[in-house]
């Protein structure tokens, strides 16, 4: 899990919730009304960078009424605030199924994600599982396997990015819950919304693409909190202050890939990595809270460093204790992960949390979705994980068990689907 504070960038502050309505919302109002869109990166990462800011705090009951743009220079789900739920699915193209079928997909999903995205209903066979809930904040989030593009002939238009991420030691990955041809990510602020759109995606694969993996994730709701804050992980821990902010000079460059990038097809989009990171929680919650913050870096209660300040005050890596012991200590995560102890190496981290059940031992199957984003993975995730691999305080408390790389494209103009550039370029 990537440490709170670190290759991200830090929440501005932000006004707190106003009075709610007095009267009852109607779906008209709802529809018309834009959502914060502050960059949001809530829930901690296993192993890399930073979450990303909490969402703006919201009355509940306009909860209904945020809503994201399909259309754009990016994709919407990248720096948009963190939802209350989320879907992450990854299909595989059925066999004979090539660039004709994937780009006939793309076009339908396309159109289905403007719609639901606008808080419309699908155009035929509408489930009416959303009915009577506004967008919700909505973004839905396409991308591009490795082993798509042999299987649409496009292998010269495959990103040298996008080559397999290495093996490091501490993974054990299953590989039927890993990759995949085509990614797709869901996020809403309501469940119901949230898996409306998850059906109708699935009904328009159709017979060109079937479900290989596909999880559920989670973050706290709008306006849960008194004020907006960071959010916190399952382990207790805020997780996020350190991700990069869209206002950082460099925030572009380290997130996006160019507009004059190679390949051209992939200007404005960026690179996702994907780790299921299982939480070993019985572990955890029987360190003391000094062994745990300890293996941080950070105060479990506001989430400052060690070193002393507030939760934004810049850690102070030589502080040390009478004895001569650093004050953070040298394999804390929070120190590990830190950019200037990784070549600059930054990461947007938009994750969610997950609880699959209790296995037969009474063992939670919980922890993260990491998702992290950034203009090449060879210069964002696999040092950061490289250099946690080699001996981070927090990985005897978590498990890598599933892992996916996909290239985003940038946003499609009004007119255009997902893809488009690459499909008939």
């Amino acid at each position: 899990m990537a440490e709170p504070s670190q290759s991200l960038r830090t929440p501005a502050p932000e006004e707190g919730p106003s009075a709610p309505p007095s009267g009852g919302v109607s779906r008209r109002a709802l529809l018309g009304t834009a959502g914060a869109t502050g960059l949001a990166l809530g829930a901690a990462g296993a192993g890399v960078g930073y979450a990303a800011a909490p969402a703006q705090a919201t009355p509940l009951s306009s909860v209904g009424s945020g809503r994201a743009m399909f259309h754009g220079k990016h994709q919407p789900g990248i720096t948009e605030g963190l939802q209350a739920r989320g879907h992450l699915v990854a299909f595989d193209l059925a066999a004979g199924a090539g660039r004709t079928e994937a780009a006939a997909l793309l076009r339908r999903w396309s159109t289905t994600a403007g719609r639901l995205m606008a808080g419309e209903p699908m155009t035929q066979d509408d489930t009416d599982v959303a009915r009577d809930a506004g967008p919700s904040s909505l973004t839905i989030t396409f991308g591009f396997g490795n082993s798509f593009f042999a299987r649409t002939g496009l292998e010269k238009q495959r990103p040298s990015a996008l080559d397999p991420l290495p093996d490091f030691s501490s993974d054990q990955l299953d590989r039927a819950r890993s990759n995949g041809d085509l990614w797709v990510q869901i996020g809403a602020d309501d469940a119901l919304v949230a898996f409306h759109a998850l059906r109708a995606l699935q009904k328009d694969a159709g017979s060109a693409a079937k479900v290989r993996w596909q999880m559920n994730g989670f973050n706290r709701t709008p306006g849960a909190t008194a004020h907006p804050m960071t959010a916190r992980n399952l382990m207790g821990q805020l997780d996020g202050t350190r991700n990069p902010k869209p206002t950082d000079s460099d925030f572009d460059k380290r997130i996006f890939v160019p507009s004059s990038g190679e390949p051209a097809w992939m200007a404005n989009g960026s690179y996702a990595v994907v780790r299921r990171i299982r939480m070993l929680l019985d572990d955890w919650e029987k360190l003391s809270l000094a062994a745990q913050e300890n293996v941080i870096g950070r105060k479990k209660s506001n989430g400052a460093p060690l070193s002393g300040g507030t939760e934004t005050t810049a850690m102070d890596l030589e502080k040390a204790k009478a004895d001569g012991e650093y004050i953070v200590p040298i394999n804390a995560h929070a120190r590990i992960t830190r950019p200037d102890q990784n070549g600059g190496a930054a990461i947007l981290r938009r994750p969610f949390s997950y609880h699959d059940g209790i296995d037969a031992d009474g063992t939670p199957d919980a922890g993260l979705l990491f998702v992290c984003w950034q203009a090449d993975p060879l210069r964002g995730f696999v040092p950061v994980q490289r250099k946690l691999d080699r001996g981070d305080a927090l990985s005897q408390y978590i498990r890598h068990e599933a892992s996916g790389l996909f290239a985003v494209p940038g946003g499609a103009a009004d007119g255009e689907y997902v893809g488009q550039r690459l499909l008939e370029g």
